[in-house]
């Protein structure tokens, strides 16, 4: 039975109140573990960009290093990552015309 800080008289009340606690408990739980999972993601994407940007050799300013580890997104991360394999300079990797 769950306990609540306002009396529950009925047992359909009480049932249900529980219920919904744990169903709140276990959607918080999921989402949480998803966004944990999503971030993870995205900073093991951004380590790879800048391994590969570091292993070619290119100086990788304060500013390119904040721009990458900031990014969240995982798409653009693995686009920069594809980037790195062939940009002259780090700051190359964000130029959009593809060039």
């Amino acid at each position: 039975m769950a306990s609540t800080s306002w009396p529950v008289y009925s047992p359909f009340a009480r049932e249900h109140y529980g219920r919904g606690l744990e169903e709140g408990k276990a959607e918080g739980k999921a989402e949480g573990r998803a966004e944990g999972q999503a971030e993870g993601k995205a900073r093991e994407a951004a380590k790879l960009v800048l391994l590969f940007l570091s292993a070619r050799g290119l100086d990788i300013t304060d500013d390119v290093r904040a721009r990458i580890t900031d990014c969240t997104d995982v798409e653009t991360l693995e686009a920069w990552a594809v980037r790195a394999a062939t940009v002259q300079t780090a700051d190359e990797l964000f130029d959009e015309s593809g060039q």
